[in-house]
């Protein structure tokens, strides 16, 4: 493999004008958590688009193949913009004492495969399963993911206002049968860290410098970037 098939690299730019002349080819796949229009703070960044500029934006940016992570209903919306299904869903859920405690992960015009990432076993005090941990097994993954959002006491946590758990991330980039992950809306960094961690080519894109150089120190910070 070339040297370069590995580069995790982030961009400075609107993903609207930076994917208009981007070289995508296949094997590329999106993979992001983008914004929900709900009003959330972000900076130089307006969060209650009209529905249907943020759908055009999503579909615009996110085209398929792609994996998104949205509340249910806005993923039926994404998933009616643009005129597909999807091939495979999961529930992330997560117990806080938040107005919601679920999202949708879903893949479009991508298959996972769940052979690729395990998980802890839930009894790991049984005789057979302490056994099998012993022999350095996991147990399946299943469609149903019960991880803990970044808090502001989380050893993760950067000044970035809406942060993805890596193990989240680590999950879909690790599943997702890809050659490069794309992000348009890079956020915190978290899929480009994911991405670092699997071992995959990555190119992100966020409009905000500051956030931008919150991803730079996460990707060069040992303890994060390493498996």
């Amino acid at each position: 493999m070339d040297k370069n098939e590995t580069k995790v690299e982030i961009h400075n730019a609107d993903s609207r004008d930076f994917f208009k002349d981007f070289d995508r080819r296949e094997g590329d796949v999106v993979i992001s958590d983008p914004p929900f229009n709900i009003k959330y703070h972000y900076e130089g960044y307006k969060d209650n688009l009209p529905k249907k500029e943020w759908l055009d934006l999503l579909a615009e940016v996110c085209a398929p193949p792609c994996v998104m992570i949205l509340y249910p209903e806005m993923m039926f919306e994404f998933a009616a913009r643009i005129g597909m299904t999807p091939t495979k869903c999961v529930s992330w859920v997560y117990p806080s004492n938040t107005p919601r405690q679920h999202r949708m992960v879903a893949w479009f015009g991508v298959t996972p495969d769940f052979t690729k990432v395990g998980q802890p076993y839930k009894n790991p005090t049984d005789k057979r399963v302490a056994k099998r941990i012993a022999e350095g097994h996991e147990a399946r993954l299943y469609d149903w993911w019960e991880i803990n959002l970044v808090k502001n006491v989380s050893a993760e946590k950067t000044a970035h206002p809406c942060q993805m758990p890596v193990e989240v991330m680590k999950r879909v980039v690790g599943i997702t049968p890809c050659d490069r992950v794309l992000e348009p809306f890079g956020g915190s960094g978290t899929t480009l860290l994911a991405a670092k961690h699997c071992g995959k080519a990555a190119v992100g894109v966020e409009m905000n410098a500051e956030y931008c150089e919150i991803i730079e120190q996460r990707l060069q910070n040992p303890t994060e970037s390493s498996p």
